[in-house]
């Protein structure tokens, strides 16, 4: 029951880093207390947003850049689509704060020239020619981005624990870790099968990370739920589809409030998914709401998508919830538990991590095979919480 290291989540995180171990030769066991991918934590919901300038913060877009290719390899290994690029517009004005870090639209243009990503700068009029969709205000502005587009999450996961196995990882799921601990030069994990020991641990938990670490440890990090709603075109789907609508961001003027979306994957099927983030209310990963209401589709309708999308209709075809797990910076933890210098902790991601994940697992592997990892991480330790 010894292995070389046993990776604790297997959703984003988890299953790129299982991979990545194992693709090395690592001897590595994951672990998942549910069936990944599965609809309890972080990473379901059918897309993910993916772009290459990284808003978010300079350290980003060499993981995004990274991940790109990665997911790449990963479909030709596997033969599943996991990336469709779509473009991508971000959309913002002057003096409009709606995403969680300050300068957001000003951030990506800088990563875009910084790092030479295919790009243009669209004004209002431009937006409309382009994407009428877009119910766009005369002073506001439009980032596109070439490669942009959507993850498959589920897809991705399957796709990372397919390769984790077929390069000799060891996976169990259904299993619940109940604690682990430091002992000397390796681990110990306790689960409700059984017990296990390993060189190495990878603690990538997501939004149950706050209830394993204990409460001293767990002190920067909240957990709160986030809706995702399909919403269905009042008239025909096709300015929707594929090939018509970008992935976009949105902070709408007059509100405080980040609108995302995507295209109608699914044609008529699907209806068009959009989503906002609130941070005003905190849960736990076993005591989550999963009842989405009437009042909450109606506001959401009537605040963001009516006055953004006066195309989409008040029929919402189908909801979903899941997890964000944020710092008081919303930025990664990437590095060692304070005085646990063998437990490596990759979450929580703040609610746009999963873009990332691909090289985020590939810097883990690094880490533990050759102890370091190409890409910086020092933009993620755990010693800034404490400054």
């Amino acid at each position: 029951m010894h292995y070389d290291t046993i990776v604790l989540g297997l959703g984003a995180m988890g299953s790129a880093a299982v991979y990545q171990l194992a693709k090395r030769g690592n001897r590595v066991l994951g672990l998942d207390r549910f069936e990944p991918p599965h609809t309890h934590g972080s990473s379901h919901g059918e897309t993910r947003v993916t772009r290459q300038a990284i808003g978010e913060g300079e350290q980003y877009s060499p993981l995004s850049l990274r991940s790109f290719a990665l997911w790449r390899e990963i479909e030709r290994e596997t033969g599943r689509s996991v990336l469709t690029v779509t473009g991508g517009l971000i959309i913002s004005s002057p003096h409009q704060h709606g995403h969680n870090v300050a300068d957001f639209f000003a951030n990506t243009l800088g990563a875009a020239r910084r790092f030479q990503i295919r790009h243009e700068v669209l004004d209002a009029r431009q937006i409309r020619e382009r994407f009428p969709q877009f119910n766009v205000q005369d002073h506001e502005v439009g980032y596109y981005e070439y490669n942009a587009g959507f993850l498959r999450p589920e897809e991705c996961i399957r796709a990372q624990l397919e390769l984790a196995v077929r390069h000799g990882a060891t996976l169990q799921v259904g299993e619940q870790v109940l604690d682990f601990r430091q002992q000397g030069e390796q681990v110990s994990v306790r689960t409700t099968r059984g017990s296990y020991t390993a060189g190495r641990l990878v603690v990538s938990a997501g939004a149950w990370l706050p209830t394993l670490l204990g409460a001293a440890a767990a002190k920067p990090f909240r957990v709160m739920r986030q809706v995702l709603y399909w919403f269905d075109p009042a008239g025909p789907i096709a300015p929707y589809e594929l090939g018509r609508l970008p992935v976009f961001i949105w902070e709408p003027p007059g509100t405080n409030r980040l609108l995302y979306g995507f295209p109608a994957i699914d044609g008529p099927r699907g209806g068009v998914k959009v989503a906002s983030a609130q941070y005003e209310i905190d849960t736990t990963a076993d005591t989550i709401d999963r009842t989405v209401t009437r009042e909450e589709i109606s506001a959401m309708y009537e605040q963001l998508v009516k006055p953004c999308f006066p195309g989409l209709g008040p029929q919402c075809r189908k909801t979903a919830t899941c997890l964000y797990t944020i710092t008081p910076d919303f930025a990664f933890v990437i590095d060692e538990l304070p005085g646990q210098p063998r437990v490596l902790v990759a979450s929580p991601c703040s609610g746009h991590g999963f873009k990332h994940s691909a090289a985020v697992g590939e810097a883990l592997a690094e880490i533990v095979v050759e102890g370091r990892s190409r890409i910086d991480l020092s933009g993620f330790r755990w010693a800034r919480f404490s400054s």
